[in-house]
């Protein structure tokens, strides 16, 4: 991930231990503010689309977190990356097919 994880805990759920601390506190944040995207932008001082976008963000490395679908962790970590944009479309494309055809030629032989 594109910023500092916070510690792992068994305790809580895995999409809650997927998550940075910056994640952490953006979700602490949206709660205090009951859900205000307004309330939000007002105190990050940014526009409502903005917070929109973060918040849409967040949605996406949760459900990426939590997809069962995903057999690899390293593909897990590049689509959370691409959530994070800290890795543009092409990049991400690319890495994943070397990835697969990687993982391809290794069971065949």
């Amino acid at each position: 991930m594109s910023d500092e994880s916070v510690t792992k805990d068994s305790s809580r759920p895995n999409w809650l231990n997927g998550l940075s601390s910056e994640d952490l506190n953006f979700l602490k944040r949206f709660l205090l503010n009951s859900g205000s995207l307004k309330k939000m932008a007002a105190e990050y001082d940014v526009s409502y689309p903005t917070v929109r976008l973060r918040l849409d963000r967040l949605i996406q490395k949760v459900q990426i977190i939590e997809e069962a679908t995903i057999d690899s962790e390293f593909e897990r970590q590049l689509k959370l990356l691409l959530a994070d944009q800290a890795i543009s479309s092409s990049a991400y494309k690319t890495l994943l097919n070397t990835h697969r055809n990687e993982l391809k030629q290794k069971q065949s032989e």
